[in-house]
Protein backbone atom coordinates (compact mmCIF):
# COMPACT_ATOMS: atom_id res chain seq x y z
CA UNK A 1 0.00 0.00 0.00
CA UNK A 2 1.52 3.33 -1.29
CA UNK A 3 -0.82 6.04 -1.25
CA UNK A 4 -0.51 9.53 -2.78
CA UNK A 5 -1.07 11.49 0.12
CA UNK A 6 -0.51 10.66 3.86
CA UNK A 7 -4.02 9.92 5.93
CA UNK A 8 -4.10 12.11 8.88
CA UNK A 9 -2.30 10.21 12.03
CA UNK A 10 -4.89 8.09 14.20
CA UNK A 11 -5.71 9.88 17.35
CA UNK A 12 -3.37 9.08 20.58
CA UNK A 13 -6.32 6.85 21.93
CA UNK A 14 -7.05 4.82 19.07
CA UNK A 15 -3.32 3.92 18.54
CA UNK A 16 -3.03 1.14 21.46
CA UNK A 17 -5.81 -0.53 19.62
CA UNK A 18 -4.46 -0.89 16.07
CA UNK A 19 -0.81 -1.75 17.69
CA UNK A 20 -2.72 -4.93 19.32
CA UNK A 21 -4.40 -5.74 16.00
CA UNK A 22 -1.23 -5.45 13.80
CA UNK A 23 1.14 -7.16 16.61
CA UNK A 24 -1.42 -10.28 16.23
CA UNK A 25 -1.19 -9.94 12.17
CA UNK A 26 2.71 -10.45 12.72
CA UNK A 27 2.17 -13.51 14.75
CA UNK A 28 0.53 -15.02 13.06
CA UNK A 29 2.74 -14.62 9.47
CA UNK A 30 3.52 -18.38 8.52
CA UNK A 31 6.84 -17.50 6.75
CA UNK A 32 9.05 -14.61 6.22
CA UNK A 33 8.16 -13.28 3.09
CA UNK A 34 4.44 -12.70 4.35
CA UNK A 35 5.91 -11.02 6.93
CA UNK A 36 8.27 -8.79 5.27
CA UNK A 37 5.35 -7.49 2.79
CA UNK A 38 2.86 -6.62 6.13
CA UNK A 39 5.26 -4.50 7.81
CA UNK A 40 5.98 -2.30 4.40
CA UNK A 41 2.51 -2.21 3.54
CA UNK A 42 -0.14 -2.73 6.71
CA UNK A 43 1.81 -0.33 9.09
CA UNK A 44 0.32 2.17 7.02
CA UNK A 45 -3.05 1.30 9.22
CA UNK A 46 -1.14 2.22 12.30
CA UNK A 47 0.88 5.75 11.37
CA UNK A 48 0.63 7.15 7.64
CA UNK A 49 3.78 7.55 5.85
CA UNK A 50 4.55 7.69 1.94
CA UNK A 51 7.46 4.87 1.21
CA UNK A 52 8.86 2.02 3.97
CA UNK A 53 11.72 -0.20 3.55
CA UNK A 54 12.74 -3.29 4.83
CA UNK A 55 16.34 -3.58 4.67
CA UNK A 56 19.03 -7.05 6.05
CA UNK A 57 22.74 -5.69 6.31
CA UNK A 58 25.23 -8.89 4.91
CA UNK A 59 28.96 -9.28 4.40
CA UNK A 60 28.49 -7.46 0.77
CA UNK A 61 26.53 -4.48 2.67
CA UNK A 62 23.14 -5.39 2.69
CA UNK A 63 19.99 -5.60 0.06
CA UNK A 64 16.26 -4.72 0.24
CA UNK A 65 14.39 -7.33 0.89
CA UNK A 66 10.61 -5.46 0.95
CA UNK A 67 9.18 -2.57 -0.57
CA UNK A 68 5.88 -0.47 0.20
CA UNK A 69 3.47 -0.96 -2.79
CA UNK A 70 5.62 -3.80 -4.35
CA UNK A 71 5.10 -7.57 -4.25
CA UNK A 72 8.59 -8.23 -5.03
CA UNK A 73 11.59 -6.44 -4.24
CA UNK A 74 14.08 -6.16 -7.22
CA UNK A 75 17.23 -6.78 -5.67
CA UNK A 76 19.50 -5.30 -8.56
CA UNK A 77 16.97 -2.34 -9.72
CA UNK A 78 19.30 0.89 -9.55
CA UNK A 79 16.76 2.54 -6.59
CA UNK A 80 17.18 -0.35 -4.58
CA UNK A 81 21.27 -0.70 -4.90
CA UNK A 82 21.44 2.86 -4.05
CA UNK A 83 19.37 2.90 -1.01
CA UNK A 84 20.84 -0.54 -0.09
CA UNK A 85 24.36 1.09 0.05
CA UNK A 86 23.34 4.20 1.24
CA UNK A 87 21.50 2.40 4.77
CA UNK A 88 24.64 0.49 5.09
CA UNK A 89 26.90 3.46 4.76
CA UNK A 90 24.45 4.52 7.91
CA UNK A 91 25.63 1.48 9.91
CA UNK A 92 26.83 3.31 13.31
CA UNK A 93 23.18 4.76 13.35
CA UNK A 94 21.09 2.01 13.02
CA UNK A 95 21.54 0.45 16.34
CA UNK A 96 19.05 2.70 17.63
CA UNK A 97 15.65 3.88 16.63
CA UNK A 98 15.39 7.66 16.01
CA UNK A 99 15.41 10.06 12.76
CA UNK A 100 17.76 8.87 9.65
CA UNK A 101 19.93 11.64 7.63
CA UNK A 102 21.78 10.96 4.32
CA UNK A 103 25.29 11.24 4.27
CA UNK A 104 26.11 14.67 2.48
CA UNK A 105 27.34 13.67 -1.20
CA UNK A 106 24.10 11.99 -1.16
CA UNK A 107 21.70 14.52 -0.28
CA UNK A 108 21.12 15.86 -3.61
CA UNK A 109 19.49 12.28 -4.32
CA UNK A 110 17.37 11.74 -1.54
CA UNK A 111 16.13 15.14 -1.91
CA UNK A 112 15.03 14.04 -5.63
CA UNK A 113 13.91 10.34 -4.96
CA UNK A 114 12.71 10.54 -0.76
CA UNK A 115 10.67 12.32 1.52
CA UNK A 116 12.40 14.64 3.70
CA UNK A 117 11.52 12.61 7.06
CA UNK A 118 12.99 9.20 7.66
CA UNK A 119 12.28 7.33 10.62
CA UNK A 120 14.25 4.28 11.28
CA UNK A 121 13.22 1.32 13.80
CA UNK A 122 16.16 -1.53 14.29
CA UNK A 123 14.88 -4.82 14.30
CA UNK A 124 16.75 -6.93 17.13
CA UNK A 125 17.68 -10.26 15.20
CA UNK A 126 20.11 -12.69 17.13
CA UNK A 127 23.76 -12.73 16.03
CA UNK A 128 25.24 -9.97 14.07
CA UNK A 129 22.37 -9.87 11.78
CA UNK A 130 21.47 -6.21 11.41
CA UNK A 131 17.79 -5.03 10.02
CA UNK A 132 15.84 -2.54 10.46
CA UNK A 133 12.68 -1.07 8.88
CA UNK A 134 12.70 2.58 7.52
CA UNK A 135 9.64 4.83 7.04
CA UNK A 136 9.50 7.90 5.37
CA UNK A 137 7.24 10.93 4.82
CA UNK A 138 6.66 14.64 4.55
CA UNK A 139 5.50 15.11 7.78
CA UNK A 140 7.70 15.42 11.22
CA UNK A 141 7.12 12.54 13.22
CA UNK A 142 5.43 12.97 16.68
CA UNK A 143 6.72 11.49 20.27
CA UNK A 144 3.65 9.39 20.81
CA UNK A 145 3.80 7.71 17.34
CA UNK A 146 7.36 6.86 17.50
CA UNK A 147 6.62 5.47 20.57
CA UNK A 148 4.61 3.58 19.25
CA UNK A 149 6.52 2.23 16.45
CA UNK A 150 9.20 0.96 18.89
CA UNK A 151 6.84 -0.90 20.26
CA UNK A 152 5.78 -2.39 16.93
CA UNK A 153 9.63 -3.00 16.17
CA UNK A 154 10.31 -5.05 19.01
CA UNK A 155 6.98 -7.13 18.21
CA UNK A 156 8.06 -7.65 14.65
CA UNK A 157 11.34 -8.65 15.20
CA UNK A 158 10.44 -11.30 18.57
CA UNK A 159 8.05 -13.09 15.12
CA UNK A 160 10.72 -12.74 12.55
CA UNK A 161 12.47 -14.56 14.71
CA UNK A 162 10.60 -17.20 15.78
CA UNK A 163 10.61 -17.69 11.74
CA UNK A 164 14.23 -18.11 11.21
CA UNK A 165 14.39 -20.45 14.23
CA UNK A 166 11.49 -22.91 12.71
CA UNK A 167 13.36 -22.44 9.19
CA UNK A 168 16.61 -23.67 11.02
CA UNK A 169 14.85 -26.32 12.78
CA UNK A 170 13.27 -27.78 9.33
CA UNK A 171 16.43 -27.20 7.51
CA UNK A 172 18.70 -29.56 10.51
CA UNK A 173 16.58 -31.93 12.52
CA UNK A 174 19.55 -33.04 14.68
CA UNK A 175 20.01 -29.34 15.24
CA UNK A 176 16.44 -29.39 16.77
CA UNK A 177 16.37 -32.07 18.67
CA UNK A 178 19.54 -31.54 20.36
CA UNK A 179 17.07 -27.96 21.91
CA UNK A 180 14.84 -30.91 23.52
CA UNK A 181 14.90 -30.80 27.04
CA UNK A 182 17.81 -32.55 28.55
CA UNK A 183 15.90 -35.69 29.74
CA UNK A 184 14.85 -36.47 25.87
CA UNK A 185 18.31 -35.23 25.15
CA UNK A 186 19.40 -37.84 27.27
CA UNK A 187 17.40 -40.19 25.41
CA UNK A 188 18.53 -39.29 21.73
CA UNK A 189 22.28 -39.26 22.82
CA UNK A 190 21.83 -42.81 24.36
CA UNK A 191 19.90 -43.66 21.29
CA UNK A 192 22.92 -42.21 19.01
CA UNK A 193 25.53 -43.46 21.08
CA UNK A 194 23.98 -47.55 21.24
CA UNK A 195 23.64 -46.92 17.04
CA UNK A 196 27.39 -46.27 17.30
CA UNK A 197 28.02 -49.15 19.13
CA UNK A 198 26.37 -51.24 16.87
CA UNK A 199 27.91 -50.06 13.18
CA UNK A 200 31.58 -50.96 14.96
CA UNK A 201 30.08 -54.55 15.94
CA UNK A 202 31.97 -56.89 13.70
CA UNK A 203 29.30 -59.39 11.72
CA UNK A 204 29.95 -61.77 9.03
CA UNK A 205 29.59 -61.12 5.49
CA UNK A 206 27.26 -63.39 3.18
CA UNK A 207 26.13 -63.61 -0.36
CA UNK A 208 23.21 -65.12 -2.19
CA UNK A 209 23.84 -67.12 -5.22
CA UNK A 210 22.42 -69.39 -7.44
CA UNK A 211 23.63 -72.88 -7.34
CA UNK A 212 23.68 -76.88 -8.84
CA UNK A 213 24.46 -80.29 -7.98
CA UNK A 214 27.00 -81.06 -10.67
CA UNK A 215 29.10 -84.23 -11.16
CA UNK A 216 33.01 -83.92 -9.46
CA UNK A 217 34.58 -86.14 -12.38
CA UNK A 218 32.30 -86.90 -15.16
CA UNK A 219 33.15 -88.95 -18.00
CA UNK A 220 32.72 -87.01 -21.42
CA UNK A 221 31.30 -89.39 -24.69
CA UNK A 222 32.78 -87.17 -27.30
CA UNK A 223 32.43 -87.78 -31.27
CA UNK A 224 35.12 -89.72 -32.32
CA UNK A 225 34.88 -88.75 -35.99
CA UNK A 226 33.05 -86.47 -38.51
CA UNK A 227 29.61 -87.35 -38.87
CA UNK A 228 25.97 -87.14 -38.05
CA UNK A 229 24.20 -88.51 -34.90
CA UNK A 230 22.09 -91.19 -36.27
CA UNK A 231 20.38 -92.13 -32.63
CA UNK A 232 20.61 -91.95 -28.90
CA UNK A 233 20.24 -95.06 -27.23
CA UNK A 234 20.49 -93.78 -23.68
CA UNK A 235 17.81 -91.12 -22.28
CA UNK A 236 18.92 -88.28 -19.71
CA UNK A 237 19.75 -89.48 -15.99
CA UNK A 238 19.59 -93.42 -16.85
CA UNK A 239 22.24 -95.76 -15.28
CA UNK A 240 23.91 -97.92 -17.35
CA UNK A 241 26.86 -100.03 -17.60
CA UNK A 242 30.29 -100.67 -18.79
CA UNK A 243 30.38 -101.70 -22.65
CA UNK A 244 26.29 -100.29 -22.89
CA UNK A 245 25.68 -98.65 -26.40
CA UNK A 246 25.29 -94.77 -25.94
CA UNK A 247 25.31 -92.62 -29.06
CA UNK A 248 25.45 -94.25 -33.00
CA UNK A 249 26.41 -91.91 -36.13
CA UNK A 250 25.37 -92.40 -39.37
CA UNK A 251 27.32 -95.06 -40.93
CA UNK A 252 25.75 -95.38 -44.06
CA UNK A 253 28.84 -93.69 -46.01
CA UNK A 254 31.37 -95.43 -44.14
CA UNK A 255 29.73 -98.19 -44.85
CA UNK A 256 29.94 -97.38 -48.74
CA UNK A 257 33.60 -96.70 -48.88
CA UNK A 258 34.33 -99.75 -46.45
CA UNK A 259 32.60 -102.09 -49.63
CA UNK A 260 34.66 -100.16 -52.26
CA UNK A 261 37.57 -100.99 -50.42
CA UNK A 262 37.25 -104.25 -50.48
CA UNK A 263 36.42 -104.34 -54.10
CA UNK A 264 39.55 -102.56 -54.41
CA UNK A 265 41.55 -104.87 -52.95
CA UNK A 266 39.86 -107.69 -54.56
CA UNK A 267 41.20 -106.55 -58.08
CA UNK A 268 44.82 -105.76 -56.19
CA UNK A 269 45.05 -109.54 -55.21
CA UNK A 270 44.40 -110.56 -58.37
CA UNK A 271 46.43 -107.93 -60.10
CA UNK A 272 49.41 -109.41 -57.90
CA UNK A 273 48.62 -112.84 -58.31
CA UNK A 274 48.74 -112.32 -62.09
CA UNK A 275 52.15 -110.50 -62.00
CA UNK A 276 53.32 -113.29 -59.93
CA UNK A 277 52.47 -115.98 -62.46
CA UNK A 278 53.89 -113.91 -65.73
CA UNK A 279 56.79 -113.55 -64.08
CA UNK A 280 57.21 -117.23 -64.11
CA UNK A 281 57.84 -116.53 -67.71
CA UNK A 282 58.82 -112.84 -68.37
CA UNK A 283 61.55 -111.69 -66.47
CA UNK A 284 60.46 -107.99 -67.57
CA UNK A 285 57.15 -109.16 -65.69
CA UNK A 286 59.27 -108.77 -62.01
CA UNK A 287 60.27 -105.51 -61.89
CA UNK A 288 56.65 -104.88 -61.40
CA UNK A 289 55.71 -106.89 -59.19
CA UNK A 290 57.08 -104.12 -56.31
CA UNK A 291 53.90 -101.89 -57.53
CA UNK A 292 51.53 -104.55 -57.42
CA UNK A 293 52.94 -105.56 -54.18
CA UNK A 294 51.92 -101.50 -52.82
CA UNK A 295 48.72 -101.13 -54.74
CA UNK A 296 47.62 -104.39 -52.68
CA UNK A 297 49.07 -103.19 -49.17
CA UNK A 298 47.40 -99.49 -49.96
CA UNK A 299 43.71 -100.96 -50.66
CA UNK A 300 44.45 -103.13 -47.54
CA UNK A 301 45.23 -100.63 -45.27
CA UNK A 302 42.26 -98.49 -46.71
CA UNK A 303 40.10 -101.44 -45.73
CA UNK A 304 41.36 -101.76 -41.86
CA UNK A 305 40.96 -97.84 -41.86
CA UNK A 306 37.47 -98.12 -42.34
CA UNK A 307 36.85 -101.12 -41.25
CA UNK A 308 37.51 -99.25 -37.44
CA UNK A 309 36.21 -96.05 -38.54
CA UNK A 310 32.95 -98.34 -39.08
CA UNK A 311 33.18 -99.72 -35.69
CA UNK A 312 33.89 -96.22 -34.08
CA UNK A 313 29.99 -94.89 -35.34
CA UNK A 314 28.82 -96.85 -32.36
CA UNK A 315 29.49 -95.08 -28.83
CA UNK A 316 29.98 -97.33 -25.71
CA UNK A 317 29.95 -96.51 -22.26
CA UNK A 318 33.88 -96.89 -20.90
CA UNK A 319 32.24 -97.34 -17.22
CA UNK A 320 29.16 -97.47 -15.39
CA UNK A 321 27.45 -94.56 -14.02
CA UNK A 322 24.46 -91.67 -14.24
CA UNK A 323 23.64 -90.05 -18.11
CA UNK A 324 23.73 -86.99 -18.00
CA UNK A 325 22.31 -85.02 -21.00
CA UNK A 326 19.41 -82.53 -22.07
CA UNK A 327 16.99 -83.85 -24.52
CA UNK A 328 18.00 -86.56 -27.03
CA UNK A 329 15.59 -85.15 -29.61
CA UNK A 330 17.91 -82.45 -29.98
CA UNK A 331 20.79 -84.45 -31.20
CA UNK A 332 19.69 -86.27 -33.67
CA UNK A 333 20.57 -85.56 -37.43
CA UNK A 334 23.03 -83.18 -35.97
CA UNK A 335 26.29 -83.00 -37.23
CA UNK A 336 29.10 -83.25 -35.32
CA UNK A 337 32.91 -82.75 -35.61
CA UNK A 338 35.70 -84.84 -33.79
CA UNK A 339 36.14 -83.90 -30.17
CA UNK A 340 32.65 -82.60 -29.66
CA UNK A 341 30.93 -83.50 -26.43
CA UNK A 342 27.41 -85.37 -26.82
CA UNK A 343 26.93 -86.43 -23.45
CA UNK A 344 28.76 -87.41 -20.07
CA UNK A 345 28.42 -90.60 -17.72
CA UNK A 346 28.45 -89.24 -13.97
CA UNK A 347 29.39 -91.10 -10.75
CA UNK A 348 25.74 -90.29 -8.98
CA UNK A 349 27.41 -90.85 -5.67
CA UNK A 350 30.38 -88.75 -6.34
CA UNK A 351 28.70 -84.71 -6.75
CA UNK A 352 29.82 -81.17 -6.03
CA UNK A 353 27.94 -77.77 -5.37
CA UNK A 354 28.78 -75.33 -8.23
CA UNK A 355 27.80 -71.83 -7.56
CA UNK A 356 27.68 -68.72 -10.08
CA UNK A 357 28.61 -65.57 -7.94
CA UNK A 358 28.12 -62.48 -9.83
CA UNK A 359 30.74 -60.53 -9.96
CA UNK A 360 28.70 -57.18 -8.49
CA UNK A 361 27.90 -59.55 -4.73
CA UNK A 362 31.78 -61.11 -4.85
CA UNK A 363 33.08 -61.37 -1.40
CA UNK A 364 36.69 -62.51 0.27
CA UNK A 365 36.11 -66.23 0.59
CA UNK A 366 38.95 -67.77 2.66
CA UNK A 367 39.82 -71.45 1.85
CA UNK A 368 36.85 -73.99 3.08
CA UNK A 369 34.58 -71.13 3.42
CA UNK A 370 31.07 -71.95 5.02
CA UNK A 371 28.42 -72.79 2.58
CA UNK A 372 24.97 -73.55 2.63
CA UNK A 373 22.50 -75.03 -0.03
CA UNK A 374 18.74 -74.31 -0.46
CA UNK A 375 17.83 -76.61 -2.56
CA UNK A 376 14.13 -75.82 -4.86
CA UNK A 377 12.77 -78.75 -4.37
CA UNK A 378 13.64 -78.43 -0.16
CA UNK A 379 14.20 -75.05 1.07
CA UNK A 380 13.42 -76.04 4.42
CA UNK A 381 16.53 -78.58 4.32
CA UNK A 382 19.56 -76.93 3.51
CA UNK A 383 22.91 -78.57 3.05
CA UNK A 384 26.17 -77.81 4.61
CA UNK A 385 29.21 -77.68 2.33
CA UNK A 386 33.08 -76.36 2.29
CA UNK A 387 34.52 -74.01 -0.35
CA UNK A 388 37.27 -75.94 -2.41
CA UNK A 389 37.75 -73.39 -4.93
CA UNK A 390 36.98 -69.69 -6.73
CA UNK A 391 37.87 -69.19 -10.42
CA UNK A 392 40.35 -66.98 -11.16
CA UNK A 393 38.34 -65.00 -13.46
CA UNK A 394 34.75 -64.26 -14.16
CA UNK A 395 33.11 -65.92 -17.23
CA UNK A 396 29.72 -65.29 -18.85
CA UNK A 397 26.98 -66.89 -17.42
CA UNK A 398 23.31 -68.10 -19.75
CA UNK A 399 21.97 -64.51 -18.99
CA UNK A 400 24.71 -62.72 -20.07
CA UNK A 401 26.08 -61.55 -16.61
CA UNK A 402 29.53 -62.67 -15.49
CA UNK A 403 29.97 -64.51 -12.55
CA UNK A 404 32.54 -66.53 -10.60
CA UNK A 405 32.34 -69.88 -10.29
CA UNK A 406 32.52 -71.50 -7.20
CA UNK A 407 32.92 -75.03 -6.57
CA UNK A 408 32.20 -76.49 -3.03
CA UNK A 409 32.66 -79.76 -1.49
CA UNK A 410 28.66 -81.18 0.62
CA UNK A 411 29.71 -81.95 4.38
CA UNK A 412 29.49 -85.75 5.09
CA UNK A 413 26.27 -87.36 6.42
CA UNK A 414 24.35 -84.80 4.26
CA UNK A 415 23.00 -87.46 1.72
CA UNK A 416 23.89 -87.69 -1.70
CA UNK A 417 21.50 -84.97 -3.70
CA UNK A 418 20.87 -85.89 -7.55
CA UNK A 419 22.93 -84.40 -10.49
CA UNK A 420 21.23 -81.41 -11.61
CA UNK A 421 18.96 -80.09 -8.46
CA UNK A 422 19.24 -76.04 -8.37
CA UNK A 423 18.56 -73.90 -5.50
CA UNK A 424 20.42 -71.07 -3.64
CA UNK A 425 24.05 -71.15 -2.25
CA UNK A 426 24.36 -68.80 0.94
CA UNK A 427 28.32 -68.17 1.13
CA UNK A 428 30.03 -66.69 4.24
CA UNK A 429 32.86 -64.24 4.36
CA UNK A 430 35.10 -63.35 6.79
CA UNK A 431 33.96 -60.47 9.99
CA UNK A 432 33.73 -56.54 8.71
CA UNK A 433 32.10 -54.18 10.88
CA UNK A 434 28.42 -53.73 10.53
CA UNK A 435 28.75 -50.20 8.60
CA UNK A 436 31.02 -51.63 5.81
CA UNK A 437 28.58 -54.51 5.37
CA UNK A 438 25.96 -52.37 4.96
CA UNK A 439 27.52 -49.75 2.68
CA UNK A 440 29.54 -52.66 1.09
CA UNK A 441 27.94 -52.06 -2.31
CA UNK A 442 27.21 -48.08 -2.20
CA UNK A 443 31.43 -48.29 -1.54
CA UNK A 444 31.92 -50.32 -4.60
CA UNK A 445 29.39 -48.09 -6.72
CA UNK A 446 31.48 -45.13 -5.49
CA UNK A 447 34.85 -46.78 -5.70
CA UNK A 448 34.08 -47.34 -9.63
CA UNK A 449 33.01 -43.81 -10.27
CA UNK A 450 36.01 -42.37 -8.41
CA UNK A 451 38.09 -44.64 -9.94
CA UNK A 452 40.32 -45.21 -6.38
Amino acid sequence: MRPSEPSPSPRPEALLALLVELEQRLRACRSEDELHFLLVNDTHVLLPYRQAVLWLGNARGGRILALSGLVVAEANAPFNVWLAALLARCTPALFAPGPLSPPEDELASWIEHLPAHAWWLPLKLSGDTSAGLLLLREQPWMAHETSVLALLADAAAHAWQALRAERASLRSPWLAGLRLPQRRRSWWLAGAALLLVLMVLPVRQSVLAPAEIVARAPLAVRAPLQGVVDRIAVQPDQQVQAGQLLVALDARELEGRLEAARQALAVAEAELRQGQQQALFDERSKAGLALLQGRRDQAGADLDYYTRSLARTQLHAERPGTVILDDPADWVGKPVQPGERILQIADPQDVELEVLLPVADAIALPAGAQVRLFLNSSPASPLDASLLRVAYRATPTADGSLAYRVRARLAAGEGTPRVGLKGTAKLYGERRALVFYLLRRPLAAARVWLGV
